[in-house]
């Protein structure tokens, strides 16, 4: 059991200084009457000096020398994908609970590792999946949960956004198998999150993917057809080739008794909500709906209050380790189904 943090602030510290983690110093701010940002992370010299004078903390090029000098209670992994793993099994040795961002791992043997670890060392990992907070989904997932649709029949996801070439050389990693994963794994996993979230363990999945715009080893394009065990059907494309920005990410519910589709450049516009029967909030699920400039959505500041109430004892962990797995399973089935030409029933191993 991860001991209970009470009658003082939070110690976090950020691993990795790249674009994803301006949001979570920003929820950290947010939250500064629980939270204290006590130390930050990166590999790269120029990046670090920058972080450490902007957020008057130290800053450590190793990730071992911080978890070994500084007192935290809580990591923030915000570092490549492919990282994550040895990042949060290492924080886990010395105690310390881990927050990772999307995907967890890129390998299925990984997530798993990763959640071993923290529970031996009983401290909690913490996926962070914040479009589940976003007030579209909310609603979506409550008609869900009150079995608004009745049977679901069929189910399709978009994700048409844009990544320039100059975008994977801005990074050695980025585009690559090994610390990134392709428009799946990298930029669509939170779409392919709500695959189970929403509506329901999956029974196997067929990819395609392919590089077709773009000078990197992962896919930039790929589309995905599902069987939910529930039986219904259901389709995800996505590509990073939209021409000339990003143009949309959807999620469209067809149901026997409802039809619903949210969409908007990153699900944060109903744009279809008719059901068989009414229900109060209807009337106001135009309130829910929310400007963007970014396909992050606005859940992390969200995201982080569940994270302290679990850590201070007073609610459990909304998308923890177990949860983080469901969607790597999907990603990792995808990925298998498009190398080999075969659909990929789940679960991948009993």
């Amino acid at each position: 059991m991860a001991q209970v943090i009470q009658n003082r602030k939070i110690r976090i510290a950020v691993v990795g200084c790249g674009r994803i983690a301006n949001n979570h110093f920003a929820s950290i701010a947010t939250h500064s009457d629980n939270l204290e940002l006590v130390a930050v992370c990166d590999s790269n010299a120029a990046t670090l000096e920058l972080h450490k004078a902007q957020h008057q903390v130290p800053g450590y090029q190793r990730l071992e020398d911080m978890l070994t000098t500084e007192q935290l209670d809580l990591v923030v992994l915000c570092t490549p994908s492919g990282l994550h793993s040895q990042q949060a099994i290492a924080a886990a040795r010395h105690g310390i609970n881990v927050m990772t961002e999307k995907p967890m791992a890129t390998r299925w043997k990984d997530g798993l590792r990763m959640v071993k670890a923290c529970d031996q060392a009983e401290v909690y990992l913490f996926v962070v999946k914040q479009n589940r907070r976003n007030t579209t989904l909310q609603l979506l997932k409550r008609a869900v949960e009150e079995k608004r649709f009745g049977k679901i029949y069929m189910v399709s996801l978009n994700v048409f956004w844009t990544r320039p070439q100059d975008y994977y050389d801005s990074a050695k990693w980025r585009g690559t198998w090994e610390l990134d994963g392709g428009a799946f794994m990298n930029q669509a996993s939170h779409y392919v999150d709500l695959i189970d979230w929403l509506i329901g363990p999956v029974a196997s999945v067929h990819a395609m993917t392919a590089t077709l715009g773009r000078n990197i080893q992962v896919e930039d394009s790929g589309v995905l057809n599902i069987r939910w065990r529930s039986g219904a059907l259901g389709s995800m494309s996505v590509t990073m080739l939209t021409y000339p920005k990003n143009l949309e990410g959807s999620i469209t519910i067809l149901g026997e008794k409802g039809t619903v589709r949210v969409g908007g450049v990153a699900v944060n516009d109903i744009q279809v909500w008719d059901f068989a029967e009414p229900r109060d909030y209807d009337a106001n699920i135009k309130e829910a709906n929310y400007e963007t400039t970014s396909v992050y959505g606005l859940g992390h500041p969200l995201y982080y209050k569940n994270v302290i109430d679990v850590l201070r004892g007073e609610a459990e962990p909304e998308t923890d380790g177990r949860e983080g797995l469901g969607s790597l399973e999907v990603l990792i089935a995808a990925y298998l189904s498009a190398r080999d030409g075969h659909t990929i029933s789940l679960p991948l191993e009993y």
